[in-house]
């Protein structure tokens, strides 16, 4: 069988796109196949109808914020449905863009799935096959599902924007992204929070400004136990109830959240067959520059075990196309640096290291600025939210920084020039020897003592 593109790409999320649309633009002949909604888990699961979910949250608060200072209205709950329909409305109008513009590409998309039948061939669901040079494998992943009696009780991230009302009573199991961006929102949209973890919050992030955010969690009401171990779940009088190794029984509750994990959607592809290598996970393997070990095969996103981020796929497919079409052979992705936000509330980001981190690599050359501050917007609304948090992880004489974490309004925002920053070899003197934007949260950063 001759060769009838130039590229394959499994899966329609932000990297395949991504790969796509940089290889078609660098001339080649790609065909795009996934037989799901276009733009994957983050436009569908994730990020995007997360986002929105949280920007309600932030909204809820506002009204609130907004009494406390002289604004007569009440705030009310909200039309869960009505926001809904809104979301809905949103994120179909960016499946439609990207069909568009993969049409006006010239990327042909095929709503199937697709298997390797050799390392060049691939075999399609309704059993037709396509062959060419290069495969991407881009499919990225799953909620994990745990073989614990009554698990099917509880809902996984996916199920979350399915509900068409607000759950009263919410426990959470998990410390990750997913559980404590959901403790968040949920709560100050009306919920009763329970999060149940082990060991520790978020522990990608710098513990102490983790300390932080839990201590702000929970001064707004979401209850957290970091010695949870969940045995069993069934249904009772009043609701769900939780067995727990370590507290008995919780509960009731009206709904339980998931939150232990992804897995990498690999098991369908056939990858035995043709002797790529995965973890035991089930990630695809790869080099610096996104290649298996299979000449010809290569991958990108959540689907590797490189960092599960939507701009971390993006990156790597547009790189790894710049690389196999666009004539730039050295092009790859730096995975060093990457910013990072959790939208909790308030949000958390850091770029860098952690302070843990750059101790363990330079040892006594690390210094640490830090600042907590109550941002002018909780100031005015009685400042009982909290303060704020920024943090400099910094090397040797000339103090290069290493790290910037930020805990607070607006973190989320601020931290991208930063980020910046950081990647151009940034130095504390660099940061005193720049004029403040006043009054900002973000002037804390470069008015660092």
């Amino acid at each position: 069988m001759t060769a009838s593109h130039d590229l394959i790409v499994l899966g329609a999320g932000s990297g395949g796109l991504a790969t796509a649309f940089r290889a078609a633009e660098h001339g080649a002949r790609v065909a795009l196949l996934d037989p799901g909604a276009l733009g994957g888990t983050c436009v569908h699961r994730g990020c995007v109808p997360k986002k929105a979910l949280w920007l309600a949250a932030q909204w809820a608060q506002a009204q609130r914020f907004a009494v406390d200072v002289g604004f007569a209205s009440q705030p009310g709950p909200l039309d869960w449905e009505r926001f809904r329909q809104v979301r809905a409305r949103y994120i179909d109008a960016i499946d439609q863009r990207y069909a568009q513009r993969l049409h006006g590409e010239g990327v042909e998309l095929i709503r199937q799935a697709g298997r390797f039948v050799t390392a060049d061939t691939i075999e399609l669901t309704d059993g037709g096959q396509l062959r060419a040079a290069r495969v991407v494998i881009a499919t990225g992943g799953r909620p994990r599902r745990l073989p614990l009696p009554g698990f099917r009780l509880g809902m996984v991230s996916d199920d979350v924007f399915a509900l068409r009302v607000l759950p009263r009573r919410m426990a959470i199991v998990g410390g990750g992204y997913v559980a404590v961006e959901f403790a968040g929102l949920l709560q100050a949209l009306g919920s009763e929070v329970e999060v149940l973890a082990h060991d520790r919050l978020l522990e990608s992030f710098d513990p102490e400004m983790v300390g932080a955010l839990q201590e702000l969690m929970e001064a707004q009401g979401i209850r957290i136990d970091m010695q949870s171990a969940v045995q069993t779940v069934h249904r009772g009088d009043g609701g769900i109830l939780i067995d727990d190794a370590v507290a008995g029984s919780r509960g009731p509750y009206d709904a339980l959240l998931w939150a232990v994990g992804r897995v990498p959607n690999t098991e369908a592809l056939g990858l035995g067959s043709i002797g790529v290598e995965t973890d035991e996970r089930g990630h695809v393997l790869t080099d610096a520059q996104q290649d298996t070990n299979v000449e010809g095969v290569h991958a990108v996103g959540d689907v590797t075990a490189r960092k599960a981020l939507t701009p971390v796929a993006v990156a790597a497919g547009r790189r790894l196309s710049d690389r196999l079409f666009g004539g730039q052979p050295d092009a790859r992705l730096d995975y060093a640096n990457i910013p990072s936000v959790v939208f909790s509330t308030p949000p958390l980001g850091m770029v860098g290291l952690t302070e843990e981190a750059a101790r363990a690599l330079h040892g006594d050359a690390v210094t640490v600025h830090r600042s907590r501050f109550t941002p002018m917007q909780w100031a005015l609304a009685g400042g009982q939210q909290g303060q704020s948090r920024m943090k400099l992880v910094c090397v040797g004489s000339d103090e290069r920084v290493v790290g910037i974490h930020a805990l607070g309004p607006g973190a989320d925002e601020m931290l991208q020039g930063f980020a910046v920053a950081l990647k151009l070899g940034l130095r504390k003197r660099d940061m005193d020897a720049t004029v403040a934007i006043h009054p900002t949260s973000a002037e804390e950063l470069v008015l660092m003592g």
